[in-house]
């Protein structure tokens, strides 16, 4: 943990930030659907004693003109990146804008969460890491799926067990206009499989598409570090429902099924807000910054090799 009381960075030390001790950070949201209402909501009412209480909305941007949200004005693109009060801005707009966004606050100095994905490419999102080290500020990439229960229940029955292949197949409803590809839509399932099983490398990916009925389905052949095969299947239309089929064969037995899992106590959004602020108090060490960076270029770099095969 870096002990440390800043309140302006100075650019001298490029694994430091904006820390802060004590004080408030301002924040815009930038789009106004799920979750970015669920962000000013969590902010709004931050978990009582955690570092989110030192976040406080100053206002959110829509392309549309609308009412308050939640007590919280709308305001420009302009009038966040100038105002002082404002540090921090929440990007939960459409993948296809979220480059634009980023680029846009870090370049203003300002910290920066996104949903994932953080790019739709991977040479961008590393300008982007290197955007915000060069501004001495916090880059932060939401990945909700990785605190649900159902996958830290996963984990659990997984570590420790020797590979042998594996399957992760997952279905859902059609995607809507600019999500991008649907590899990159559902890079959360890919970064299940690179956090379970550690690097991966792609070898075939296929695509079937049937255009008139807004279908889609993406198989990609992996290989783990020690040439275990995993298969990673992307399924989407009209009328599938959202779910998702394991299969893994461990030398000491299989798993089909996602194992139960209770209901978590705080929700998933609050424990992204709550991980985000800690980077910003100087809570989380470098190395977990570090690991966290090279997780997710790793899978936006696997996500690009997987679309250029399939436009074969």
């Amino acid at each position: 943990m870096r002990n440390t009381d800043l309140s302006v960075w100075n650019g001298s030390d490029p694994e430091a930030s904006i820390y802060f001790s004590g004080r408030m950070l301002g924040a815009v949201v930038v789009g106004i659907g799920t979750a970015g209402r669920v962000r000013i909501r969590d902010m709004v009412s931050p978990l009582p004693g955690s570092t989110a209480e030192k976040l406080s909305v100053k206002g959110f941007i829509s392309r549309r003109n609308l009412d308050p949200q939640q007590g919280v004005s709308q305001i420009s693109v302009n009038e966040a990146v100038s105002r002082e009060d404002i540090q921090v801005a929440f990007v939960c707009t459409e993948n296809m804008s979220h480059e634009d966004y980023i680029r846009t606050f870090l370049q203003a100095g300002k910290h920066v969460c996104v949903e994932y994905p953080m790019t739709v490419n991977y040479k961008a999102a590393v300008e982007m890491w290197d955007l915000a080290q060069e501004k001495g500020v916090i880059l932060h990439e939401e990945h909700i799926e990785l605190l649900t229960e159902e996958y830290k229940q996963l984990k659990r029955e997984v570590e420790g067990k020797i590979l042998q292949e594996g399957t992760l197949h997952f279905t859902g409803g059609a995607l809507k206009p600019g999500f991008g590809s649907q590899v990159f839509s559902g890079i959360a399932r890919l970064t299940w499989l690179v956090e379970l099983f550690g690097e991966l490398s792609v070898t075939t990916a296929t695509i079937e598409e049937d255009s008139a009925n807004n279908y889609r389905k993406t198989t990609a052949k992996l290989l783990t570090s020690d040439n275990r095969p995993l298969t990673w299947i992307e399924e989407r239309g009209p009328n599938l429902p959202r779910a998702k089929n394991i299969n893994f064969q461990f030398d000491s037995g299989s798993l089909t099924q996602l194992p139960p899992a209770p209901g978590g106590a705080v929700g998933l959004f609050m424990q992204d807000l709550i991980h985000f602020s800690a980077k910003l108090a100087g809570q989380v060490s470098p190395e977990e910054l570090q690991r966290e960076k090279i997780r997710i270029l790793h899978c936006l770099q696997l996500a690009e090799r997987i679309d250029q095969l399939c436009q074969r």
